[in-house]
């Protein structure tokens, strides 16, 4: 039995996830902003009150925080939460003026904003292509081996060798394919289509659902089809196959998130599922307590989630600034700003709203709510 890793070692995981990839993210908008010739005014490595640091030569001030958690980087000229040019830009001189964030055209800004989360997906992709070097592509046909009694395919009347040809319109190459699908699924309706003796077979299945209990005590509602598989091939990656195998694992991966967070907006998902900070936290030290490559394999999960997660539509966020920047470019002049004020005023509430709610529901799945309504009771 694996015991539950201790608050040190919980903490320091979490530090370990976070503190790296936030400071990657932002040095991918700082290596940008360089080489349009963006001044940096400040590179902060950690938060809080700064304990050390020292100027370049450039003038960045690398600053180092008490709170070893990630960072930012603060260009010339980006002054405003909605990054509008304001009296103290205008106010420069002209030759430090085009160093500065505003004075670049929007393609460049543009970039230098995409740049921090598509470093994100990078490292996933380098850690990923690691794995499939070191132990290869598990790749099974979708083809039914076996079904469970009593279960969704059973019920439908699915048979062994029957290949699975598309699940809910989607085609199907891999049986890795259909455990997707069904995984994030629990209870749906939908159509499942198979090859029988040359034929097309074609069924509607409710997706089953299983409660799983993982070693830690966690629990997860998972889709579960009751398909059984043949015996997995294990193909062997070479270094030019590996970064292509990753780019496609962190695809399917995208694509699960997008449709995961459909399914919380559509509210066919609760949003009690939605973990945060304290989530990680705890999943971290999990992780590290299994060993190194589940460890890894959790950085690469984090590193995908923080690069998708900023480029969401939201104000504030990384994706909300592109979202103005390609308005910009098709109105050929900028947002407003008191519309982008506003926009960005909203943004921050509605970042904080989320925080909030996924903070209670991590305080909910520790147990607080209920030893609290237990002391109440």
């Amino acid at each position: 039995m694996i015991e539950t890793p201790g608050i040190l070692l919980t903490i320091l995981s979490f530090m370990l996830v976070i503190g790296p990839l936030v400071f990657v993210h932002e040095m991918g908008h700082y290596l940008a902003g360089r080489i349009f010739g963006i001044k940096a005014d400040a590179f902060a490595i950690g938060f809080g009150r700064e304990i050390a640091g020292f100027t370049d030569r450039r003038g960045t001030r690398w600053k180092f925080g008490w709170l070893p958690l990630g960072g930012y980087v603060k260009f010339a000229g980006d002054m405003t939460p909605a990054s509008q040019p304001s009296a103290e830009w205008l106010a420069l001189p002209a030759d430090e003026r085009q160093r500065t964030f505003q004075s670049k055209p929007v393609w460049q800004r543009a970039i230098v904003v995409a740049a921090g989360p598509v470093v994100n997906f990078i490292v996933a992709i380098v850690i990923l292509a690691g794995f499939a070097l070191a132990y290869g592509d598990v790749r099974m046909p979708p083809v039914i081996g076996a079904t469970v009694p009593g279960s969704a395919a059973a019920l439908a009347g699915l048979q062994q060798g029957d290949r699975v040809s598309a699940l809910g319109g989607r085609s199907v190459e891999t049986f890795d394919d259909m455990a997707r699908y069904a995984r994030i699924r629990a209870g749906e309706r939908t159509r499942i289509d198979v090859l029988r003796d040359g034929r097309l077979v074609s069924r509607d299945v409710v997706i089953g659902t299983e409660l799983q209990r993982d070693r830690f005590g966690n629990e997860y509602r998972i889709g579960r089809l009751g398909i059984a598989g043949g015996k997995p091939i294990v193909v062997r990656v070479g270094l030019l196959e590996a970064p292509a195998v990753a780019v496609k694992r962190t695809g399917e991966i995208v694509s699960m998130m997008v449709e995961t967070l459909g399914q919380v907006i559509s509210g066919r998902r609760s949003v009690k599922e939605l973990g945060g900070p304290l989530s990680i936290a705890k999943v971290s030290g999990e992780q590290m307590s299994l060993g190194l490559d589940a460890y890894v394999f959790l950085i690469a999960l984090v590193s995908i989630n923080l690069g998708f997660i900023n480029l969401l539509p939201v104000p504030m966020l990384d994706g909300g600034h592109l979202l103005f920047y390609a308005i910009e470019a098709v109105r050929r002049k900028p947002v407003g700003p008191d519309v982008q004020e506003w926009a960005y005023r909203g943004g921050l509430a509605a970042i904080l709203a989320l925080m909030l709610l996924v903070t209670f529901n991590d305080l909910g799945n520790f147990g607080l709510w209920k030893n609290l309504a237990g002391l109440i009771g």
